[in-house]
């Protein structure tokens, strides 16, 4: 039978049928929407569902509970790996789930995840399943806010990937744009570098709303070869934990 998988972010929420591993249905909605549910869940009557969320709104669960079992994802419920992180009650949960998602996909093969949203996360698990921890630093568009909103005098620019080949700018707009992608460019290419150094045969994959800027930056680089991209890593996580569960 069919599953239905909810993550909810801070703005919206992404949705999911899987049958079994395969993806049958997929949605953005910026809260819940009755006549949408209804007809899903009408179509495809999954039999449980699960919801991982950032925010304390129960409405989610509220609506869905409605219709069929659900269970709220936590970190006790990766089974898949061994999550060795210090404080795992502060993991965030979108993490722990692309990991458990980059094991499912690629079992006994090391995985790093490099999420890319409002910040971008580093996320690696090894052959074995071992997860201890990752790193989190500015996502793309927070950077040229930052840069705008902490000084008087720069403008708020946006990302133009024809800068990312060029090695300077040749005004202060097109400097900033250089300055924050070619930044970022060796950032993450310094990531998977220091990965690879380990792990030579390293599963590189990208999620998240920028995943397809960062595999342009490194299209042309000797990692291309390793980079996957699945924007439904998080989903795929969370859909392995209740097919274990069920």
């Amino acid at each position: 039978m069919p599953d239905l998988v909810v993550d909810i972010g801070n703005s919206q929420a992404k949705l999911a049928i899987f049958q079994h591993r395969e993806i049958l249905w997929t949605a953005h909605l910026p809260e819940p929407d009755p006549a949408v549910l209804s007809d899903v869940l009408s179509r495809y009557q999954p039999e449980s569902a699960i919801i991982s969320t950032v925010k304390k709104d129960h409405t989610w669960h509220e609506q869905l509970s409605a219709y069929l079992p659900v269970q709220v994802f936590n970190y006790r419920m990766a089974a898949n790996i061994k999550n060795h992180y210090r404080t795992p009650e502060t993991l965030g949960l979108d993490r722990l789930a692309a990991v458990v998602g980059a094991y499912a996909e690629y079992p006994e093969q090391a995985s790093l995840v490099i999420d890319a949203g409002t910040c971008i996360t580093y996320d690696f698990v090894d052959n074995q399943g071992n997860y201890n921890g990752g790193s989190i630093s500015p996502g793309l568009q927070m950077r040229f806010r930052a840069m705008h909103e902490f000084t008087a005098a720069l403008p708020l620019v946006s990302t133009d990937s024809e800068k990312i080949s060029t090695a300077w700018g040749d005004d202060t707009p097109s400097a900033m744009q250089s300055g924050v992608q070619n930044g970022l460019k060796y950032e993450v290419t310094g990531f998977v570098e220091s990965y690879r150094e380990q792990h030579p045969e390293l599963n590189v994959i990208l999620t998240g709303g920028d995943a397809i800027f960062l595999d342009t930056v490194l299209k042309n680089s000797i990692f291309a070869p390793y980079i996957k991209i699945d924007p439904y890593l998080v989903l795929r996580g969370l859909n392995a934990v209740i097919q274990h569960n069920d």
